[in-house]
């Protein structure tokens, strides 16, 4: 099923960022954007989504964008959508837990939020599903991560050169200012003038953000040490390094391999 969403949000970067990440997900089915309070409100009135994704600290005060928009829609909807906040800070998450909203996301959006913000909607009431509608063999999201479309190739434009790369021989991205180093499982490196944060909206599990610095192919990966914050790249002595603040997205890692064939001695 698809689940219909909306972004309001009075920064359209911040919205092409939102949309880029959900873009990623075939069950979501993008509806519209809107900059401001009323835009937002006409929005969802006329469209009904199953999905709000709502800042609610706008940098432009004049959007008038906030969680007072939560109180309008109960005047005119039977049904509210699930109101997903993001936003830069912390500071209104417990306000925002008071209006009931159903996830609460510090910019930027990353596939591995999305990801769990799904399945936390899904394992209490699937979007716009009744319960007896839904089937006990309907694939999770995150089951759905793995299901593949064709090998995602990317092409690498220099000078009139083109150089074409299968996604699934690629180990890992490196930041590298406003470029990107790929390292291909075979040692070899090739550059993109592209920064790692378009990388990071681009390609879909199993690549993943784990550093400031660097993105990890899962496949890729032969050991984890939690303890020294480490991942062990396949037949290599390279170890890349995870960061605080990306330490969810190994938890997923780390759940994904242990969910296939796999024995835990």
């Amino acid at each position: 099923m698809n689940y219909s969403y909306v972004i309001i949000d009075d920064n359209q970067e911040n919205v092409l960022e939102t949309k880029a990440v959900a873009n990623g997900f075939s069950e979501l089915s993008f509806v519209g954007s809107a900059n401001n309070y009323e835009e937002g409100l006409n929005l969802i009135l006329e469209y009904h989504p199953q999905l709000i994704f709502l800042e609610i600290d706008p940098t432009d005060k004049n959007s008038n964008i906030s969680l007072l928009l939560i109180n309008e829609l109960y005047r005119f909807l039977k049904i509210v959508p699930k109101i997903i906040v993001i936003t830069k800070t912390k500071d209104l998450a417990f306000e925002a837990i008071q209006y009931g909203v159903s996830d609460y996301i510090i910019k930027p959006v990353s596939k591995i939020h999305l990801v769990k913000t799904i399945l936390k909607l899904e394992k209490s009431n699937p979007i716009g599903v009744s319960t007896s509608q839904v089937k006990v063999e309907t694939p999770t999201i995150l089951e759905k991560v793995t299901v593949y479309k064709e090998p995602l190739v990317l092409c690498i434009k220099s000078y009139g050169d083109h150089r074409y790369i299968d996604t699934r021989d690629i180990a890992y991205l490196q930041a590298d200012n406003n470029s990107t180093d790929i390292y291909l499982s075979t040692g070899e490196m090739i550059t993109a003038f592209k920064t790692l944060k378009h990388f990071e909206l681009v390609l879909e599990y199993p690549f993943v953000r784990i550093h400031n610095s660097y993105i990890v192919n899962s496949f890729s990966i032969s050991r984890i040490h939690t303890g020294n914050s480490v991942c062990y790249i396949k037949n290599s002595a390279i170890k890349l390094p995870f960061s605080k603040s990306y330490k969810i997205n190994i938890d997923l890692i780390i759940a994904k391999i242990s969910n296939g064939n796999y024995l835990e001695i």
